[in-house]
């Protein structure tokens, strides 16, 4: 069943010369958008293949070299891509018990992710890594008992499409914080008729949310 209120998750690419200063910066970058991605359990892996991915740029292509990252949906799998110009120097992955120092980097992307390969293209070559997530669809949402009440809610609310676009079920992001608030606007005038203080309600709300994100940001 397609999700009424899920936003799409756009494919993003960030270039980047590979020099092992730009790791950190990758890292924090890609950890941001998995949070909002809705994919926190994944970061951890995600980042350490991806330091590893680098890391082999590096090593045997050279530092400096112009590099990408592509981060997208392959179905309901995470995929992350690394690019260079190179499309001689392959990544090979050595058996764990090869004392060979190259290769080794491979094996922990192999134990770490589900899938991984290389795809050699006209000017560059692309060396993908994906991961298996809880997501039934691309743009839906990993299982949540709030996320799956909010979304229940939202669903009872008739989105009115441009006229000059195709019918959809899906939100726009714009659309999505259009009914969330419009959401949240009934819930407060539903208090209020029955005698509660909607602002203390909504600070009550908004200081439940701040510590439950806090603790959300540490996994």
């Amino acid at each position: 069943m397609e999700c009424s209120a899920c936003a799409p998750r756009q494919p993003w690419q960030l270039p980047f010369l590979a020099v092992p200063e730009e790791v950190a910066t990758l890292r924090r970058v890609l950890k941001i958008h998995l949070r909002l991605w809705g994919l926190p359990e994944l970061i951890e892996r995600v980042q350490l293949c991806l330091s590893e991915l680098v890391s082999n740029v590096i090593t045997h292509v050279g530092a400096g070299t112009p590099s990408t990252l592509v981060v997208s949906m392959h179905g309901t799998h995470l995929r992350i891509e690394i690019h260079d110009p190179d499309s001689r120097a392959l990544p090979t992955l050595n058996d764990a018990n090869d004392d060979a120092e190259s290769g080794r980097g491979m094996v922990l992307v192999a134990a770490c992710s589900d899938r991984w390969g290389v795809q050699l293209l006209p000017d560059r070559k692309c060396t993908w890594v994906e991961f298996a997530t809880s997501l039934t669809t691309p743009n839906g949402h990993s299982p949540n008992l709030r996320v799956s009440r909010a979304a229940n809610v939202i669903s009872l609310y008739d989105v009115q499409q441009p006229a000059c676009s195709a019918p959809s079920s899906r939100l726009t992001a714009a659309m999505a914080e259009t009914v969330v608030v419009a959401a949240i606007a009934d819930l407060l005038h539903w208090l209020q008729a029955h005698g509660h203080d909607p602002d203390q309600a909504l600070d009550r709300a908004q200081l439940q949310f701040e510590v439950e994100a806090e603790q959300f940001a540490d996994w």
